[in-house]
Parts: structure tokens; C-alpha cells; sequence
């Protein structure tokens, strides 16, 4: 789905209104009664009661259209003006006196405890303060108004987004209305999908209001969001082998530290990598030995630490000339030896590298060397991971964490996938993809560790890597959601998250 910014949508309404010649009160009438549909369909058979709070832009005069169609259907409503009389726009003064012919009244706002009675007994309560124009933080009536819907038991709909989120970001601007569904009109917007304000929106339902096709589908992406059927795997030929699957390299591991390598060797397997080759110090060799029926365990040379020594950069390199791509990083350790050994493959190598954990750890030392690889690398970090890549949380960066994804995968010509609960995959030439599977039951150690693993088999199987990253993140979140429909949320593991992968993929595959 492509997610677009506020700047892309004011113009594609410019277009709409100034070129093709439709009336903006025709737009805002359709996108009210969208709002209106979705007020309805939640309101009790003997009418119920409705509370419409409005800001004086065109946002608000959705609200009131909105407010005016739920009172021709014989809805007891009252509708609020949060802002100053003075800047109602004109089309927002149209639906004022729409509402009026409807025997309604635009009240000024006003905190009081009549109000906080009114509201307690509504059903529905209607969200029409900002649009995505909103850049600064809510105050005064607004923020007051915000905290007023956030109190209600009603079921409450946002028009557009939820005030407060920003459009582009997805940040909170102070305070945030928390809706149950959101109406958004013609395209969606990308901060409905990016944290925080994902956690705000509810149901999002798109609606068309009558922009021309040819303007929507000529948009300019500001991202895309991985949805329910945007992945799809090819079934197997049935004359295939294992060779024909690729061969999956992993080092990984060290002394304390021998879940994180099996858990991505296994994820690796279960994904469909024909071959996979684990490999650790020797210090770990017999346990993840034991633990690794079908994956082929080898030993490397290791340190009085437990990890891998320098000595095991040269069967690294020797390795990786016989893989079709190599995971590096689950549990490596943070030493001396891990940074030379990184390194001497991320300058070295001829394949694809996925750097997780301790591989990313690893080039926050020298984050230049990046920049003298040859062959495509892949970063999976969590937020403490990224922020020792840059110097910043991703959720500080003032632009927000796509942007600040975006940023890095452009500067350094890597692919950038930064784990959360909407996962950011960002590419080189500037394009990022939001995933929408997955949810808290995946907060557990070892889930990067599966991912990574998945990651590292898709590319190991030949699909382009935009391909395989995209599609490992989001069978990776399918099947964290199966496995907590199946065991509740507190009680999903990594192991159980490799468990349900057979079924995650079987259903994406045609």
C-alpha cells in the first residue's frame, strides 16, 4: 500500500479542485459521509448519541458534514467548535450552515462538567480537531479537547488521523487522540502506520472521496506498508535438490551466548535454505552440535573468552567463497576479534552479508568500512543497536524513524532493517517499506535471532534481496501472531516463532 505525506496529498486536492474542476465542498461532503458510514454502522438501532468535536480548518468541516448527516438520519448529536470562529475556512462555513438547515448548532467549546455528562452518555464520539496539517504541539482547547475524547468509554472515530499524530512521522505531537478507527481519505498517510501513532489510529478504513484514479495512482510514495497479501512465494519445481536452495553460511555464538546461533541456524532451515553451515568457536562446538540436527556444525578457532579469535577471520573468508550468503553477528561477543573479523569480511566479501547483534556492534567501531564493501549488506537493528550506528535513538531523530532509517541506508548504500513493532525496511536508493505483522508476544530474546536467520536462507534461495527482506520480516511477524493466537501473547518464544514459520509460509505460497 503506498503511504503518502501531507505535502503529496494538499496537492493532489489542489489538482483536483484547480485543474480538474471539482468542488471542494463535493470532496468534503464525500469524505463526511464516509465518517457518517462509520459512525453508523457502531450506533444502536434507537438512534444513540453522538459528540462531534471540530477544529475551524477542513478537517472540522468534515466533522460538521458529518455531524449534519447523522442528524438527517434522526442521530442526537452535538457539535463542538474547538478554535476561533475567525479562521473557518469557507468550506467549513458551508457545512456549518448545512448543519443549521438540519436543525443543528456549532457550539463553542467549552470545558465544563454539562459537557463531561454529555459525553459520558454518548456512543459515539467523532475526532475532527487537525488534519495532516498538524506540525506543532497541541495546546489551550485543543489539548484540553483531546483529553476529554481520550476519557470517554464511546467508541471514537478519527477523521483522517487522529489529532495530534503527525501525518508524515507518526510522532506525537504532546498529546494524541486515541481512536478506534480512523477514516482517511483517497490515500493513506504513512504516520498511520509508523510508531507511535500506529498504536492511535484503530481500524483504518480508506475511503474514496472522489479524487480522480489517475491522481491517487500517480502519487509519490513517501513509503509503502507490507500488507495481507503483498507477499507471495513461488511454489518448488518439482526437479529441484538442495544445491538448487543455496548455501546459507552463520558465525555465530560464543561461550554463554549458544541459543542465538541454533535459533538462527534452525530459522534458516525451517525457511527452505538448502544448505546451512553454522559455525562457532570451538569452545561451543559440542552443544551446538547437539542441538543442530540438520544444519552442519563446524568449529573455527577461539579466544580465552570464549569467542572467536582473529585466527577464524581466514576461515571466514575461506567459507564465504563457498556460500551464497553469510550471517554474521547472533551472539558473537564484542571484542577485539569479533571487530577484526567483521570487518575483514565486510571488506572481503563477494556475497551477500547479513550483519545482526553483534556483527552490527561490531561496525559501529569503524561505520566506514560500509562504505568499502562489494557486496550487499543487510543491517537488523533494534533501536540500541541504531543508536550506536548513529549517535541517536531513531525515536529522536527530529524527522522520526523512517526518515532516520532512510538516511542511513542511503549514506551508506545498505539495506537497513529496523526492528520495532511496525519493522522499517529501508533500501539504498532511498525507497522504505513499513511491515504490519507481528505484536508484543514477539518481545522475547531471540526473535532477531530467527529473523536474521530467515533473512539470510530467502537470500541464500537467489530472491532479490528487497524480495527476501521483505518477505522474512513479514512471515516473521505472521507467524509471531500465529504463535500467539495458539499460546496467548506472554508465552510465545523464538522457538515457538520457528514452530509456526511452516504455516506462515505455506500461506503466502501459490
Amino acid at each position: 500500500m503506498l503511504l503518502c505525506s501531507a505535502e503529496t496529498m494538499r496537492e493532489i486536492d489542489r489538482t483536483a479542485i484547480c485543474e480538474y474542476g471539482i468542488p471542494s465542498t463535493y470532496l468534503m461532503t464525500n469524505a463526511a459521509r464516509a465518517v457518517f458510514q462509520a459512525a453508523l454502522a457502531r450506533l444502536p438501532e434507537t438512534g444513540g448519541m453522538v459528540a462531534v468535536f471540530c477544529g475551524p480548518g477542513n478537517n472540522g468541516g468534515d466533522g460538521v458534514a458529518a455531524a449534519a448527516f447523522l442528524l438527517r438520519r434522526g442521530v442526537k448529536v452535538r457539535t463542538f467548535l474547538v478554535g476561533s470562529r475567525e479562521k473557518m475556512t469557507a468550506d467549513t462555513l458551508e457545512m456549518e450552515r448545512r448543519l443549521v438547515e438540519q436543525g443543528g448548532v456549532l457550539e463553542d467549546f467549552s470545558d465544563s462538567q454539562s459537557l463531561e455528562q454529555y459525553l459520558a452518555r454518548c456512543d459515539i464520539v467523532i475526532d475532527a480537531l487537525f488534519g495532516t496539517g498538524l506540525r506543532s504541539p497541541l495546546r489551550g482547547d485543543a489539548l484540553r479537547a483531546v483529553t476529554l475524547i481520550n476519557e470517554t468509554d464511546a467508541f471514537v472515530i478519527s477523521t483522517d488521523i487522529p489529532s495530534g499524530v503527525h501525518a508524515d512521522t507518526g510522532k506525537i505531537l504532546g498529546a494524541a487522540v486515541s481512536a478506534d478507527e480512523t477514516v482517511t481519505f483517497a490515500l493513506a498517510k504513512a504516520g498511520l502506520f509508523l510508531e507511535p501513532g500506529c498504536t492511535l489510529c484503530g481500524k483504518i478504513t480508506l475511503a474514496d472521496i472522489g479524487i480522480p484514479r489517475e491522481l491517487t495512482q500517480s502519487a509519490r510514495p513517501l513509503c509503502y506498508a507490507v500488507m495481507d497479501g503483498d507477499i507471495n512465494l513461488p511454489r518448488r519445481r518439482p526437479d529441484t535438490h538442495k544445491g538448487d536452495y543455496g548455501r546459507a553460511l552463520i558465525v555465530a555464538g560464543s561461550v554463554g551466548y549458544t541459543g542465538a546461533p541454533v535459533l538462527a541456524a534452525k530459522a534458516a532451515t525451517v525457511t527452505g535454505a538448502g544448505l546451512v553451515t553454522l559455525a562457532v568457536p570451538e569452545s561451543i562446538y559440542t552443544i551446538a552440535a547437539v542441538k543442530c540436527t540438520e544444519e552442519m556444525v563446524v568449529p573455527l578457532p577461539g579466544s580465552a573468552e570464549g569467542t572467536l579469535s582473529s585466527l577464524a577471520a581466514y576461515s571466514v573468508t575461506d567459507r564465504l567463497s563457498k556460500a551464497d550468503v553469510c550471517l554474521l553477528g547472533p551472539g558473537l561477543g564484542r571484542t577485539a576479534h569479533i571487530r577484526e573479523i567483521v570487518t575483514s569480511a565486510i571488506k572481503n566479501s563477494k556475497v551477500p552479508l547479513v550483519l545482526d547483534a553483534d556483527g552490527i556492534n561490531a561496525a559501529t567501531e569503524n561505520i566506514d568500512v560500509l562504505d568499502e564493501a562489494v557486496c550487499p549488506i543487510i543491517l537488523t537493528p533494534h533501536d540500541g543497536e541504531f543508536a550506536r550506528l548513529t549517535g541517536h535513538l531513531p525515536n529522536d531523530d527530529p524527522e522520526g524513524r523512517l526518515e532516520a532509517a532512510r538516511r542511513f541506508a542511503k549514506q551508506h548504500g545498505v539495506v537497513v532493517v529496523l526492528k520495532g513493532h511496525r519493522t522499517i525496511t529501508a533500501l539504498p536508493d532511498g525507497s522504505a517499506y513499513v511491515n504490519t505483522t507481528g505484536g508484543p508476544a514477539m518481545a522475547k530474546g531471540g526473535s532477531g535471532d530467527v529473523l536474521a536467520g530467515m533473512i539470510t536462507a530467502l537470500i541464500a534461495q537467489k530472491f532479490p534481496i528487497k524480495d527476501a527482506v521483505l518477505a522474512a520480516v513479514y512471515l516473521h511477524g505472521l507467524a509471531g501472531d500465529m504463535a500467539a493466537r495458539r499460546l496467548g501473547e506472554y508465552s510465545v518464544t523464538a522457538s515457538a516463532i520457528i514452530e509456526a514459520l511452516p504455516e506462515a509460509i505455506a500461506s503466502v505460497t501459490s
